[in-house]
């Protein structure tokens, strides 16, 4: 694997790691202010919730892991982390809500349902946030940028 997809593929995890600490903060302050629950029906288990974030958190990380090998604009990459996430978010709560429940109906309404509301808004809003920071990592490296470093850690000729 050469020096760029492997560095792309490390920011692409370091950004999916942020992503899923992002979504887990905003689900908490969201459900708090609001003092909604994030799966508003009982009927569709304990598992779902974590199901649909995986599931996003999935997507944009292979998005990301193919995207940052040449990310020279910001638009492209941007949106299609948003659209990939939501529609992760989408098809995993169709799916889940179908397994818990067994009705194809009730689920294409649940998925529906947590897909346009905050918390399956908050999916693809944040998607974007953490792949603009991402591509912007990617093109500073690209572009010679290197990490800092501590006095201890220069070389004496610099």
């Amino acid at each position: 694997m050469d020096q760029l997809r492997r560095s792309a593929w490390v920011v692409a995890a370091f950004s999916a790691a942020a992503y899923l600490a992002l979504v887990v903060c905003a689900y908490g302050f969201v459900s708090l202010f609001t003092d909604a629950e994030v799966i508003a029906s009982r009927d569709a288990g304990l598992l779902v919730g974590p199901a649909i974030v995986a599931a996003a958190v999935a997507a944009l990380l292979l998005h990301l892991g193919r995207a940052l090998r040449r990310p020279q604009r910001m638009a492209g990459p941007v949106l299609l982390a948003v659209l990939w996430t939501w529609l992760a978010a989408l098809i995993v709560a169709i799916v889940g809500f179908s397994l818990a429940t067994g009705t194809a109906l009730a689920s294409v309404l649940f998925g529906l349902g947590f897909a346009v509301g905050w918390f399956g808004l908050l999916i693809p809003a944040l998607a974007a946030l953490v792949t603009s920071f991402a591509v912007l990592v990617s093109r500073g490296e690209q572009g010679g940028a290197q990490r800092p470093r501590w006095p201890w850690e220069r070389d004496e000729d610099e």
